[in-house]
C-alpha cells in the first residue's frame, strides 16, 4: 500500500482522532478482519450480519494496528466517522489519486474472476500488478483491493460487480478506470431490474461509459456491442469476437481487432484456438476448462495487447495460464476414478448452460452427473428459467440430475417431465430422502432436500469414468457437496487433482507481493460475511 498518515486518513475519511490516536502514525495496509491485521495495518471496524468489527478494535490495536476506523467511540486509538463504507471509499480514492498506475476494470454477468485472473498472469508479465483474491467486485472489496497499490504497481485489475443501476458508476467514482472491459449481458441478477436484460445492460454499460483511455467489447454480444455508442469521444474501442465476421451492420466504431479462430475443445473440456491479432497468428491452448473460457480469454487478450504485451507473448501466457480462484469449473480426479467439477460460486442461466455443455464434453465413457441446486436473485423469470434448465438437462442428454433444495424443485419436476415424454427414463431405485428414481439403467432425475443427501445419491450410484457437476448460485452453498464427494470418492492415486483445479483455492493469492487478504473473510473477523466482501 502507499502509505498514509492518521492525519492523512483523517483528512481524506472527514474523520477525527480519538483516544491518543497519533496523527504522525503511518498506514501501511488497510484490512476489515481483525485476522489479518499486522503493525501497521488500519482496521475498518464493519457491523455486520453476524459480528461487529468495534468488538475486536483491542485485539487489532494489540496486533499492531496505528488505529481502528470506527463508527462510535471505542477505548482504543481511533478515526471516528460517520460511515465506514464512504471511508473505506475516500482512503481507496486518495490512493488512486497518488499512483501512476493503470487501473483495469472488468464487468459482465459472467466470466469477471477468470477474466481477472488471466489479467494477472498477462499484466504481471510488463509490470507490477495487484489484482483481487477471489471475487472482491462491490463497494467493499473494490477499495480494499485498489488500497493494496505499491509506490511501483504498473498496473491495478480490478471486478465490478452490479445489482442495480448505478452501482458500476459508484465504483468507478472510486477507481477511475482507464481501461474498461464488459464482456456479456446475461441474466444473473435480473430480478433486481424492473425491465430485464436491458437494464442490467444499462447498468453494465456505465464502465463503457466511464473508461477514459480504452473500452474493450464482446462483439458477439449484441447489448455489449451495442455500448459502443456510449464510450467517451477520447477513448478507444477495441473488440473481440470468436465468429469470422460480425454479423450485422455494427455501428462503425466497431472494428473487431482481437480474434479466436479455430476454436476446438479436447477430452478434458480444454480449448484451443488461433489467436488473431494485429496481423498475427498465434496458437493458444488454455488451461481452464471449457468453451466459454474462449470469450474471457481474448477480453483479457486484447487488454493485454492494448496495454503492451506482444501478441505471441500473449499467446504463450494464455496457454500457462492455470485457475486461480476457487470453485469455478474447478476439476478433481479422485481415487475411484469418478470426476467432480465444482463450479458451485455462483449461477445463472447462461452459466449453467455453459457448465452443462462442458459436463457433457467430459463424459468421454463414462456417464454425466447433474448436481444442481436453485439459481438466485431471476425474480418474476425464476420459475421460467428453473424449469427450462430442467428441460436443458434432458436435451443434453445429462444421464443423472440431482436437483438439491427447494429452489431446485421446478429444475426436478421439468426434467422429469421431459424424461416422460421422451421415454428415455429409467431405473426403479428410489434415493432416499428425495423424490423421484435413480438407477444405473437409464437418463432420470431426482430431488433432494439438502446437501448431505445430494452426496449420498451421488456415492450411491456413481462409479469410475462418471463425471460429476455442481452448480448452484453461490448463496446455496454447494460447494460441499463437491468438496464432500472429492473426499468420499478419495485423491487420485498420483496425488494429483487435475488439471482444472483451482492452484492454491482458498489462498491469499491475488498479488505478485501476496495479498494479505484472503478471501475467506467474516468468520468471526469483526467483518461482514465473506459473500458480502467478494460480491457475486
Amino acid at each position: 500500500m502507499i502509505p498514509l498518515t492518521l492525519a492523512e486518513v483523517t483528512a481524506a475519511t472527514g474523520g477525527r482522532l480519538e483516544a491518543g490516536a497519533d496523527p504522525a502514525a503511518l498506514v501501511r495496509a488497510v484490512t476489515v478482519d481483525s485476522r489479518l491485521v499486522a503493525p501497521g495495518t488500519l482496521f475498518v471496524a464493519i457491523v455486520g450480519e453476524r459480528v461487529d468489527g468495534h468488538d475486536h478494535a483491542a485485539e487489532a490495536i494489540a496486533a499492531g494496528a496505528p488505529a481502528v476506523l470506527a463508527t462510535r467511540a471505542v477505548t482504543v486509538p481511533s478515526v471516528r466517522v460517520d460511515d465506514p463504507l464512504a471511508a473505506l471509499a475516500a482512503l481507496a480514492a486518495l490512493v488512486r489519486d497518488r499512483s501512476p498506475a493503470a487501473v483495469v476494470a472488468v464487468t459482465g454477468s459472467a466470466g469477471k474472476t477468470t477474466t481477472k485472473d488471466l489479467l494477472a498472469d498477462l499484466l504481471g508479465e510488463i509490470g507490477p500488478t495487484i489484482w483481487p483474491p477471489g471475487s472482491f467486485n462491490n463497494e467493499i472489496g473494490l477499495p480494499l483491493t485498489l488500497l493494496r497499490t505499491e509506490p511501483d504497481t504498473a498496473f491495478v485489475v480490478l471486478e465490478m460487480g452490479a445489482r442495480g443501476l448505478g452501482h458500476i458508476a459508484a465504483l468507478c467514482a472510486i477507481a477511475r478506470p482507464s481501461v474498461g472491459v464488459v464482456l456479456n449481458v446475461g441474466s444473473a441478477h435480473v430480478g433486481e431490474y424492473a425491465d430485464g436484460r436491458a437494464g442490467i445492460a444499462r447498468a453494465k454499460g456505465e464502465l463503457a461509459e466511464r473508461a477514459t483511455d480504452t473500452v474493450i467489447l464482446n462483439a458477439d454480444d449484441p447489448l455489449v456491442a451495442a455500448m459502443a455508442t456510449r464510450v467517451r469521444r477520447t477513448a478507444q474501442v477495441i473488440t473481440f469476437t470468436q465468429a469470422a465476421g460480425v454479423g450485422g451492420q455494427p455501428p462503425a466504431a466497431l472494428v473487431t481487432e482481437v480474434g479466436a479462430r479455430q476454436v476446438r475443445v479436447d477430452a478434458a473440456g480444454r480449448a484451443s484456438f488461433v489467436l488473431v491479432a494485429g496481423g498475427e497468428r498465434h496458437p493458444v491452448t488454455l488451461g481452464l476448462v471449457g468453451a466459454h473460457q474462449v470469450a474471457n480469454a481474448l477480453a483479457a487478450a486484447a487488454v493485454a495487447l492494448r496495454l503492451g504485451l506482444p501478441a505471441a507473448r500473449v499467446a504463450a501466457t494464455l496457454t500457462a495460464a492455470r485457475p486461480r480462484s476457487r470453485w469455478r469449473m474447478e476439476v478433481s480426479r479422485t481415487g475411484a476414478g469418478v470426476t467432480i467439477v465444482n463450479d458451485a460460486y455462483n449461477a445463472n442461466p447462461e452459466s449453467m448452460r455453459a457448465a452443462l455443455h462442458t459436463l457433457i464434453g467430459l463424459r468421454g465413457s463414462g456417464r454425466a452427473f447433474a448436481v444442481l441446486g436453485g439459481m438466485g436473485e431471476l425474480g418474476t423469470a425464476a420459475d421460467e428459467a428453473h424449469d427450462d434448465l430442467g428441460r436443458l438437462t434432458v436435451d443434453l442428454g445429462i444421464d443423472r440430475l440431482v436437483a438439491v433444495g427447494a429452489a431446485a424443485r421446478r429444475v426436478h419436476a421439468a426434467a422429469e417431465t421431459a424424461l416422460a415424454t421422451s421415454g428415455v427414463s429409467g431405473g426403479d431405485g428410489a434415493v432416499s430422502g428425495g423424490d423421484g428414481a435413480v438407477d444405473g439403467g437409464g437418463r432420470s432425475s431426482t430431488w433432494v432436500a439438502d446437501a448431505d443427501a445430494a452426496v449420498a445419491a451421488v456415492v450411491a450410484r456413481a462409479r469410475a469414468g462418471d463425471v460429476v457437476l455442481v452448480k448452484a448460485s453461490r448463496s446455496y452453498g454447494l460447494e460441499r457437496v463437491a468438496q464432500d464427494l472429492t473426499a468420499a470418492f478419495g485423491p487420485a492415486q498420483d496425488g494429483a487433482a487435475g488439471s482444472g483445479s483451482a492452484a492454491g483455492s482458498g489462498s491469499a493469492a491475488g498479488s505478485d507481493r501476496g495479498t494479505g487478504q484472503n478471501s475467506g473473510v467474516g468468520r468471526g473477523a469483526g467483518t461482514r460475511v465473506g459473500a458480502e466482501i467478494e460480491g457475486i
